[in-house]
């Protein structure tokens, strides 16, 4: 079951969504509007190691924006911050965004009961676009969850996005063992 408005303001109430900065306006029906953070990253190898550590360059949005081109991929963040303690939130990209031929996420749309950061998005466009931060990208919709929560991400050790941050955030996929 999806949270509706006065749900989702009724836990954040209750402190068990947090969302900062809050602005009542951005609480749609059933789910809040978050915006493009002021970053943005680029890989700087052209082709990517799932085994190694791939390096990022990140870079601030200029005032007059940046035109994200359709060949690269692009890791941008969330202006807000955000902790979900008894729900599972997912982030989708607003239809507006997707007219736009943009896309937020190639595979990361769901978080974790108990995560705790700023949304990394995985952001690719179908041909040049020009985009601004603080614009609307993406809107959270939170989810019921039932039964117990064993092992909540912000505390688990083995977590590898648990550290605060307003920069967006590379793979860490090469921490995994396989």
């Amino acid at each position: 079951m999806i949270l509706t408005d006065k749900q989702i303001l009724d836990e954040i109430e209750k402190g068990r969504i947090v969302i900062e900065p809050y602005n009542r306006d951005y609480l749609g029906t059933n789910s809040y509007d978050v915006h493009l953070g002021k970053y943005l990253a680029t890989y700087e190898d052209r082709v990517l190691d799932a085994r190694k550590h791939n390096k990022i360059s990140v870079f601030e949005i200029p005032e007059e924006g940046f035109v994200l081109q359709n060949d690269t991929l692009y890791l941008g963040v969330t202006r807000e911050y955000t902790e979900t303690h008894d729900h599972v939130p997912f982030l989708e990209g607003k239809s507006s965004v997707g007219r736009l031929g943009i896309d937020i996420h190639a595979t990361a749309g769901k978080g974790d009961i108990g995560f705790c950061n700023s949304w990394t998005l995985e952001i690719s466009v179908k041909q040049p676009v020009r985009v601004y931060k603080g614009m609307p990208i993406g809107q959270l919709i939170y989810f019921m969850s039932q039964g117990e929560v064993e092992r909540y991400y912000n505390a688990k050790k083995d977590a590898k996005y648990n550290q605060r941050t307003e920069f967006p955030v590379e793979s860490m996929m090469w921490k995994n063992t396989w």
